[in-house]
């Protein structure tokens, strides 16, 4: 086993020698990251290794692809891999492929080189190191085949330094101590699902009443008082020696979007109880309380009614959502009765913000800006406001043949024209964006003109005067256009909450935890709202961001980290308790 000893005091030669094989027949890497010695930590090392890589020529960067065997190619067949690829190859039994499999990757290494130039990469050891099925594989390999060439060659990149870091585990003998329970984690919270298809877990319903008993079982184990309130919150608490302790909070959401990600929320519930865990096997307490919120809804899908669980906790749970009705007719109410909350216990659940010390957030970043830095955690600086509604058209539906254009009240026409206008006007601000992720046309047939059409509409800026400024000119611009194109048109206001920064101190003593870990603390906007956005009504808040991998992709089952970032984040967190100083 090789030591980190070992690389800083050798000879340049040395450290070649040693790191050989980490980087595909392109000793070049070791050879200039060696001035950086001596390395304080592996993390530090591999952060090196990655500078000297994304500082390489274009030249340089392509040769290391190029140096790359093709998946299951003449090479695997041949044996004439390196023995790294040999093994990892091996690991996600490309070895064993059919003939069919083995038919379809050698058709895919045809157009895939055909059409970058370059031979297909990918980690296939996967987010776990346990191994990429050869399922997953050929599904990633007919995905990335649609990107343009710059992503392609970009990804490709990302993927060598993630098989470098395996290479340089096993190289080092590593043993991740909270990456791999946190990712087994949430791999079995996703298999509780409202569908057979993808996972889906919306409020209340028997995926997500058992995904909350799970989450109150595995706290209990991590030596936490354990209750599920009546909003379906799941509380722990991991309770202080110290007389007249305060509390300190963490968690997020466990509920889903429709055909969602295996770690958006679920990530800040699952890590906490992992670092729980570590602290109650080792007998270790905190000079205060740490609790840790599963928060039962954030998402919004069932009752259009986002934050039911963190405003719970602040005290501004609005009762008249009670009354609120599911698309099959049951209301909000009905649904805590069938799931055993009582709704008259919901004001019970506020918590006093005398007794609180601050509530931090860990959260998977939904987004590609760590990623494009190679960078496993980022400290986030604030939460944009969000302004949603519900518009509905109403045009006049008729005969798609007989009525002239100019004569026509085409509903669709104008949803048309609208989601332009969002496009338009939210490309002319910083940090602003507007989504139509909605639209229906009820009974719409191919041969009617559209009589109604619905759409849905999120504007988001970090700044809330940009918001409101871009909301009232697309809102302007609707009735424009409707009254243009003798539209009737009903706005629903769904949401509005306001920017949510997060504060200086919870984010300097982030910065040092992170520092500790061997990252060099990196600071950004979260696009995305969270349940930290809800609980800076009552207290401080801050929030420590993941990497999030396959382009940064979120809400979509491509979402993904690696076992790696989630154990650097945990370990993070457990120096941000140990070290943790309230405010003065």
């Amino acid at each position: 086993m090789t030591t980190l000893s070992d690389l800083n005091a050798g000879s340049q030669a040395d450290f070649i020698a040693h790191l050989h094989g980490i980087y595909e027949h392109s000793p070049w890497i070791a050879q200039r990251a060696a001035a950086a010695r001596p390395f304080a930590s592996l993390t530090a090392l591999k952060t090196e290794l990655q500078r000297v890589l994304a500082q390489a020529s274009p030249e340089e960067q392509l040769g290391l692809i190029r140096a790359h065997p093709e998946l299951a190619g003449k090479a695997a067949i041949a044996g004439q891999l390196t023995a790294e690829s040999t093994r990892e190859q091996a690991k996600s039994g490309l070895n064993l492929c059919s003939a069919d499999e083995f038919a379809t990757l050698q058709r895919l290494n045809t157009e895939y080189n055909a059409r970058f130039g370059f031979p297909f990469i990918l980690a296939v050891k996967g987010p776990t190191g346990e191994g990429l099925t050869r399922q997953d594989i050929i599904a990633t390999f007919a995905r990335r085949l649609k990107n343009r060439h710059a992503d392609e060659l970009a990804e490709s990149l990302r993927q060598i330094k993630r098989i470098a870091e395996l290479r340089l585990n096993d190289l080092f003998d590593v043993r991740l101590d909270f990456g791999p329970g946190i990712m087994q984690h949430a791999e079995i919270l996703a298999g509780w699902s409202d569908s057979d298809y993808n996972l889906t877990c919306a409020y209340l319903t028997s995926a997500h009443r058992k995904t909350a008993a799970q989450l109150a079982d595995w706290m209990r184990e991590a030596g936490m008082q354990v209750h599920i309130d009546a909003v379906g919150n799941v509380v722990g608490r991991y309770l202080s020696d110290v007389p007249g302790a305060k509390t300190l909070m963490t968690g997020s959401h466990y509920d889903t979007v429709r055909n969602g990600g295996k770690y958006d929320g679920r990530l800040g519930i699952v890590l906490p109880i992992a670092v729980v865990r570590h602290l109650h096997e080792r007998g270790e307490k905190l000079p205060f309380h740490l609790e840790i919120v599963g928060f039962a809804e954030e998402e919004g899908v069932r009752f259009k009614s986002t934050f039911l669980g963190s405003t719970a906790v602040t005290g501004k749970f609005d009762v008249s959502l009670l009354e609120q009705l599911d698309t099959d007719g049951v209301s909000m109410r009905e649904a805590l009765a069938a799931a055993g909350h009582a709704a008259s216990a919901i004001g019970a659940i506020a918590r006093d913000p005398a007794d609180l010390l601050g509530y931090v957030e860990v959260h998977i970043e939904q987004g590609p800006v760590l990623l494009e830095r190679d960078l496993p955690l980022g400290i986030v600086t604030a939460i944009a406001g969000s302004s949603r509604y519900l518009v509905s058209l109403g045009g006049v539906a008729s005969h798609a043949g007989t009525t002239p254009m100019n004569m026509r009240k085409d509903a669709a026409s104008a949803a048309a024209e609208i989601i332009l206008l969002v496009e338009r006007r939210c490309n002319q601000g910083e940090a602003l964006v507007g989504t139509v992720g909605q639209l229906h046309v009820p009974n719409g047939s191919v041969n009617v003109i559209a009589g109604a059409c619905t759409l849905s509409l999120d504007i988001r800026a970090a700044v809330d005067a940009v918001r409101q400024a871009a909301v009232d000119d697309i809102l302007d611009g609707i009735a424009a256009i409707c009254a243009r194109r003798q539209i009737d048109y009903q706005l629903e206001l769904l949401l509005s909450a306001r920017a949510a920064p997060c504060a200086p101190w919870l984010m300097a003593q982030l910065a040092q935890a992170v520092e500790s870990v061997g990252v060099e603390p990196y600071a950004l906007l979260s696009g995305a709202g969270h349940d930290a956005m809800a609980m800076a009504a009552i207290t401080d808040v801050a929030m420590l961001f993941t990497r999030c991998g396959n382009g940064g992709i979120s809400h979509n089952p491509l979402e993904t980290m690696t076992a790696d970032d989630a154990d650097i984040a945990a370990r993070a967190l457990l120096a941000f308790l140990r070290h943790f100083q309230p405010r003065p």
